[in-house]
């Protein structure tokens, strides 16, 4: 949807000329008067640009406001005048693109949200529940203690559980399950 700004009411103020002393109407290239009225006629058309490629009407309106800002300060390398407006449209659609291309990079920039986080007692809780686990293993047997570790905490399988350890398969899946089993009995005993 087009946005619809008001027309600017008062003529714009006048620039001084890079050059100091240089007539404007007399020089090469577009002239300030000329720019003023391109910028009274084409304002909203240009606003209209602006808002099919961009989102909302304050970067719209800046970006159009830009476009006449720099076409003035390039207005002497625009030698024909009837091309100024086709050099305003292209000045409103690279800066309509940078400005989207800003936006994209700050979001991208944006620091992603914090995963949840656990409160003090879930935190504390988590402790107690890991300092008895570890009790609970120091008194499992040591070949129960070695199987359940490789098989669980270095995520080893059975196979290659029974070869590190030297130790038949039906070894490893015995000494596994009475391993769980003591495990069992001791976190429901402490609990």
């Amino acid at each position: 949807m087009p946005v619809i700004a008001p027309m600017p009411a008062a003529r714009p103020a006048r620039i001084p000329s890079q050059r100091d002393g240089a007539d404007d109407a007399t020089a090469a290239g577009t002239t300030v008067d000329h720019l003023t009225e391109t910028y009274r006629t084409h304002y909203r058309s240009l606003l209209g640009l602006a808002a099919l490629l961009l989102d909302d009407t304050a970067s719209c309106e800046d970006v159009v406001q830009e476009a006449f800002i720099r076409v003035h300060s390039a207005r002497k390398r625009v030698r024909d005048p009837e091309k100024t407006l086709a050099y305003l449209r292209q000045t409103v659609v690279n800066l309509s693109r940078s400005a989207l291309r800003r936006r994209i990079l700050g979001l991208k920039l944006l620091s992603k949200p914090m995963p949840d986080m656990a409160s003090a007692e879930e935190g504390a809780y988590d402790q107690l529940e890991r300092d008895s686990l570890i009790r609970a293993m120091k008194g499992l047997q040591r070949r129960q203690r070695e199987v359940l570790v490789l098989r669980y905490f270095a995520d080893m399988t059975e196979a290659q559980v029974a070869e590190a350890l030297g130790i038949s398969l039906g070894s490893v899946k015995a000494y596994g399950s009475r391993g769980i089993a003591a495990l069992r009995n001791a976190m429901g005993a402490s609990a």
